[in-house]
C-alpha cells in the first residue's frame, strides 16, 4: 500500500496503472478481480510532519494529542491520493478502502502479533540494532539504504600484557587492528583472529614488534608510511594458537583477549578484528560464544554517555577526531591513511548515517518454530515475476538477522503486552490477550494510551506467577512493517470482496526487502504459507539518462504534470510503453514520441468510426465468403494481434501490448488496409455489398482493437466504446475479452500471396516517391504502373482485376512479364524477378475519385466524373 504523506510520484503512477491494467484485462477475461485499495497510515514519516507543525511544542503535546494531529494528517493525504489515482483512470473501489489506522485493521494488528507470541516467537532482548540518532529509533532491515560516506581509516595499537604462554610471543608486542569507526574503540572488548589463517610478527625500523595476518603485512607497512626495508617479517601462528593472549585497552582500563571467529576476513586491515558486541552485529554474535560484555556508551541521540569521560555528551562521529588525536598521543596509532569512501548505513527517511548500537528491543525470532526454514520453502513455491526476484528474496531471509519490531515513537500500534512489576514476566494468558484485542478493536490504538493497565485487564486480574497486582504497560509501538505485512489477515481474508492467499502481490523491487517479506514472515509464522500465489516486481522510476530523479538535481517530473498537460492516457501509455521490470526511463523527449504514439492509435479509431457513421451492424454481418481477399487479410492481421496480445497480457509484458497495437495501427491498418480502403469508402455506392463488406470488417477490427486496448488507454477506449454504432455493452469494460476466431486466419497459400503482393506494394511505393522528386507526378494517383513480374505472379496480380490500382493507389495498373521490361523500369533489388516503371496516367481527373481516367468529358450532364463514378450516381 502506499504510505499516506505528500502527493503521488510517479513511482506510485506506475504502480498502480501496472496493478491497473491486470485487473481489467483479467475482468474482460471473465474473472472476478475486485482491487481493495489501502493505505499505510502509522510510522515515522507523518510523525515528523506533525512534530515539524508543533515546532517547540511537540515537547509539550501529549501522545493522545499528537497521534490525533497524525490521523488527522494522514486522513488527509488518504483523500488527496485517492483522487489523484482515479485520475488515473485506475478501477477499485474508492470508497470502501482498507487503511491502516481503521479501528478494524488495527484490532489485527494485535491479533497477529499477539499469534506470534502465543506462538513462543516473540522475545526482549539486548542487540546491536541499526539505529538512527536522528529519528531516535531502531530501525529494521527494510528501513535502511546504503550510500557512500568518507570515514576516517585507522591503524591501532594493542600491546600484551599477558602470551598466556604462547611460543615466541612477548609482553610489549602489539596486535594490530584496522577499524573506519574509531567512536566505536571505546567499547572494544575483545580482538579477533581467523582460525586457520596465518599470522607473523613484523619487527619495525623502530623496534616494534606487530602482530598482523601474513598476507596483509605489504598492503598495512604501505599504508601506514613504512617502505620495503624499513620491517622484516618472522614467525608464523594460526589465529587459533594466539587464542587467549590478554591485551591492554589503549587507554581504558580493560583487558581486552584475542578470540577467534569465522566472520574474518583478508578483503582489508590487518587480519585482527577489533571487536565491540555492542556496536556490529558479528561481534556480538562472537560476543555471546565468549560471553564478552555488550557494553554500549552511546544515548539515543548518538552521545557519548558519561562512561566515557573525555568524550561525554558528544556525538559520535564528531568524536572521531579526537579519539584519533588521543590514541596517537598515547603513540597506540600506528597510522592514520586518508579518509576512505565507502557504502554505508542511512535511514531510509532521514537519510543521514546511522550506528549500530545495542538496545532492548522487541524481535521476531527467525529460528523459532521453524520461521526462516519454512519461508524459504514458501519462497520456492511461489512464481516470481522476473524469475531472479526468487534468488533476491531467498537470499535474503536466508541471512537475515531476527526481525526488530519495537520503535521509540508514538505513532503507531503499540506492543500490547503488560509486565509484571513484581516477578517483571510479560502475562501471554489468553484472557488478557483478548480483553486488550476487544478493546482495540473497538476504540482503536489510542485505548492503549488512554486507560490504565487494570482498565485494559480483566476485573480483578492477578499474576499467574507472582499474584501480584501491580502491572506496567510496554510503551514501545510496532514497526510498521508489521503493519502492512499482516494485510493478508486484516484484508484478504476479513474482506468478503477478497481471497487468501492473494492471486498476486505487485510492488517495486525495493519490496523483497520490505512488504514481500513482512508479509510473508508474517502469515508463514501464523499460518504456514505465503500470503500471495505470485509476485510480479518492476523497477524504478528515473530521468530519461538513467539517473534518480532528485529535486536537487531538477530532474523531477510529476504525474499530475504530465496529466495536467497531456491527460492521463500518456501516462497510462509510457507505463506500458517499456519493460517495468528494468528501471522506467522517463523525459520531455519520451513522453512527446509517447504523444505522437497515441495521436496515432486515436487517429486510426478515428479514421474507422468516420467511416462507420451511416453502418447498421445489425443489417450486415461477415460472410467470409463473401468477402475479398483483402478483407480477409485484414481480418487474419486481426486475429494474429489477438493472440500476441492475449499471450503478452497473461504474461504480464505490458511493452509487448503496446508495441504490437502500435504496429498495427500504423502498419496494418493505416499505411496498408485502411490506405487500399478508401477508394471503396469513399467512392463505392453507399450501400453496395462492397463497400458494406470494408464496413462490417471495420466494425469487427475497431470492436476487437478497442477492447484490446482498454486495459492501457482505458479513458479512450471508452470513448469510443460510446460512438461506436449498434447495440453493445454499457461499457468496454464489461464486454469480454476477444479471442481469435480460427476460421478468420489465411491459409497458408493466401498468406504467401499476400505477403508477395505487400511486399510488391512497397517497391511500387518507392518508385512512386522517386518519380515524385523528379517531378514527373504530384500525387500517386497521377500515376500509372507497369508491374514486371514472374508467370505465377504475373497471373495471381491479374486475379485481382479492377482492384489493383486500388492496392497500389495509383489511377491505372499494368501487368508485364519480367522478360518484358523496359529499361527505364525501377528496382531494388532485394526482390528477384520484379521492376516497376512509373508513368504519367492518360486522361483527366475526376473531381469525385481524384483518379485520372479517359472517361472525364464524356457525359454531358456530368463532364467532371469518370465512368465508375458517373454510373455510381446514376444508379
Amino acid at each position: 500500500p502506499p504510505y499516506a504523506n505528500g502527493h503521488l510520484h510517479l513511482g506510485h503512477a506506475l504502480n498502480k496503472i501496472l496493478k491497473d491494467m491486470i485487473i481489467k484485462y483479467k475482468a474482460m477475461k471473465g474473472h472476478y478481480a475486485p482491487f481493495v485499495p489501502g493505505w499505510d497510515c502509522h510510522g515515522l514519516p507523518i510523525e515528523h510532519q506533525v512534530d515539524k507543525k508543533l515546532g517547540k511544542k511537540k515537547r509539550d503535546t501529549s501522545i493522545i494529542e499528537k497521534r490525533k494531529l497524525c490521523r488527522e494528517y494522514a486522513k488527509g493525504f488518504v483523500d488527496i491520493q485517492r483522487d489523484e489515482f482515479k485520475r488515473l483512470g485506475v478501477f477499485g473501489d474508492w470508497e470502501k478502502p482498507y487503511i491502516t489506522m481503521d479501528y478494524a485493521y488495527e484490532g489485527t494488528i494485535v491479533k497477529e502479533f499477539n499469534r506470534f507470541v502465543e506462538n513462543d516467537m516473540v522475545y526482549k532482548g539486548k542487540k546491536p540494532v541499526h539505529w538512527c540518532p536522528t529519528c531516535v529509533t531502531a530501525l529494521a532491515e527494510a528501513e535502511v539504504e546504503y550510500a557512500d560516506k568518507e570515514s576516517p581509516s585507522i591503524y591501532v595499537k594493542f600491546k600484551i600484557e599477558d602470551p598466556n604462554g604462547v611460543n615466541d610471543i612477548e609482553k610489549g608486542m602489539f596486535f594490530v587492528i584496522w577499524t573506519t569507526t574509531p567512536w566505536t574503540i571505546p567499547a572494544n572488548m575483545a580482538l579477533t583472529l581467523h582460525p586457520g589463517l596465518p599470522y607473523t610478527k613484523v619487527t619495525t625500523k623502530d623496534g616494534e614488534d606487530l602482530i598482523i595476518a601474513e598476507q596483509l603485512v605489504q598492503d598495512c607497512m604501505a599504508k601506514t608510511g613504512y617502505q620495503k626495508g624499513e620491517y622484516k617479517s618472522d614467525g608464523v601462528w594460526s589465529g587459533a594458537e594466539l587464542e587467549g593472549i590478554v591485551c591492554k585497552h589503549p587507554w581504558i582500563d580493560r583487558e581486552v583477549k584475542t578470540i577467534v571467529g569465522e566472520h574474518v576476513t583478508l578483503e582489508q586491515g590487518t587480519g585482527v578484528v577489533h571487536t565491540a558486541p555492542g556496536h556490529g552485529e558479528e561481534d556480538f554474535e562472537i560476543g555471546l560464544k565468549y560471553g564478552l560484555e555488550v557494553y554500549t556508551p552511546v544515548n539515543d541521540y548518538g552521545k557519548f554517555t558519561e562512561d566515557v569521560e573525555e568524550f561525554a555528551g558528544q556525538k559520535v562521529f564528531a568524536a572521531n577526531e579526537e579519539i584519533i588525536n588521543k590514541i596517537k598521543g598515547l603513540g597506540a596509532l600506528l597510522g592514520s591513511p586518508e579518509n576512505i569512501t565507502h557504502s554505508y548505513p542511512h535511514c531510509w527517511r532521514c537519510k543521514k548515517p546511522v550506528i549500530f548500537r545495542a538496545t532492548e528491543q522487541w524481535f521476531i525470532s527467525m529460528e523459532k518454530k521453524d520461521l526462516r526454514q519454512n519461508a524459504l520453502k514458501e519462497i520456492k513455491n511461489t512464481e516470481w515475476i522476473p524469475g531472479w526476484g526468487m534468488d533476491r528474496i531467498y537470499g535474503m531471509v536466508e541471512k537475515r538477522p531476527d526481525w526488530c519490531i519495537s520503535r521509540q515513537r508514538s505513532w503507531g500500534v503499540p506492543i500490547t503486552l503488560i509486565r509484571c512489576e513484581k516477578c517483571n514476566e510479560f502475562v501471554t494468558d489468553r484472557k488478557v490477550m483478548e480483553k486488550i484485542e476487544q478493546e482495540v478493536e473497538r476504540s482503536g490504538a489510542d485505548v492503549w494510551f488512554e486507560k490504565s493497565e487494570k482498565e485494559l485487564m480483566p476485573d480483578g486480574y492477578k499474576c499467574l506467577k507472582c499474584g501480584s497486582d501491580e502491572f506496567k504497560k510496554e510503551t514501545d509501538i510496532l514497526d510498521v512493517w508489521f503493519d502492512s505485512g499482516v494485510s493478508h489477515a486484516a484484508v484478504a481474508e476479513a474482506d468478503e470482496r477478497l481471497s487468501s492467499p492473494a492471486d498476486m502481490y505487485l510492488e517495486g523491487s525495493d519490496q523483497h526487502r520490505g512488504w514481500f517479506q513482512s508479509s510473508l514472515l508474517t502469515s508463514v509464522g501464523t499460518r504456514g504459507r505465503a500470503p500471495y500465489k505470485a509476485v510480479l516486481t518492476h523497477g524504478f522510476v528515473v530521468d530519461g539518462k538513467g539517473k534518480k530523479m532528485s529535486k536537487s538535481i531538477g530532474n523531477v517530473i510529476s504525474p499530475q504534470e504530465i496529466t495536467t498537460k497531456y491527460g492521463s492516457e500518456i501516462l497510462r501509455l509510457w507505463c506500458s510503453s517499456a519493460d517495468y521490470r528494468d528501471d522506467m526511463k522517463i523525459s520531455n523527449e519520451i513522453i512527446a514520441r509517447l504523444v505522437e504514439a497515441y495521436r496515432k492509435i486515436r487517429n486510426t479509431s478515428r479514421f474507422i468510426l468516420g467511416n462507420l457513421n451511416d453502418f447498421d451492424p445489425s443489417y450486415t454481418e461477415i460472410n467470409i465468403k463473401n468477402l475479398s481477399e483483402i478483407d480477409r487479410v485484414a481480418l487474419s492481421m486481426l486475429q494474429d494481434l489477438i493472440k500476441k496480445v492475449t499471450t503478452s497480457y497473461e504474461t504480464f509484458a505490458f511493452y509487448e501490448v503496446y508495441h504490437a497495437i502500435y504496429q498495427f495501427c500504423i502498419v496494418g491498418m493505416s499505411s496498408f488496409y485502411l490506405d487500399i480502403l478508401k477508394d471503396r469508402l469513399y467512392t463505392f455506392k453507399a450501400d453496395s455489398p462492397e463497400r458494406r463488406n470494408a464496413q462490417a470488417v471495420l466494425y469487427d477490427i475497431l470492436k476487437t482493437l478497442t477492447k484490446l486496448i482498454a486495459p492501457i488507454l482505458s479513458f479512450t477506449a471508452e470513448e469510443i466504446w460510446k460512438h461506436i454504432p449498434g447495440e453493445k455493452e454499457e461499457s468496454v469494460f464489461l464486454a469480454e475479452f476477444p479471442e481469435a476466431k480460427e476460421e478468420y486466419i489465411l491459409d497458408e497459400a493466401l498468406n504467401d500471396k499476400w505477403q508477395t503482393f505487400e511486399y510488391i506494394r512497397s517497391e511500387v511505393n518507392m518508385a512512386l516517391e522517386i518519380k515524385r522528386v523528379d517531378k514527373l507526378i504530384g500525387n500517386a494517383l497521377e500515376a500509372k504502373v507497369t508491374i514486371y513480374v514472374t508467370d505465377r505472379t504475373k497471373t495471381e496480380l491479374e486475379e485481382q482485376g479492377d482492384f489493383l490500382p486500388a492496392l497500389f493507389i495509383v489511377s491505372a495498373v499494368d501487368v508485364k512479364d519480367i522478360s518484358e521490361v523496359s529499361d527505364s523500369a525501377y528496382s531494388s533489388g532485394d526482390f528477384k524477378d520484379l521492376a516497376v516503371l512509373v508513368e504519367k496516367a492518360d486522361g483527366s481527373k475526376c473531381q469525385r475519385c481524384w483518379n485520372l481516367a479517359t472517361s472525364v468529358g464524356d457525359f454531358d450532364d456530368h463532364p467532371e466524373l469518370c465512368e465508375r463514378c458517373y454510373t455510381v450516381l446514376n444508379k
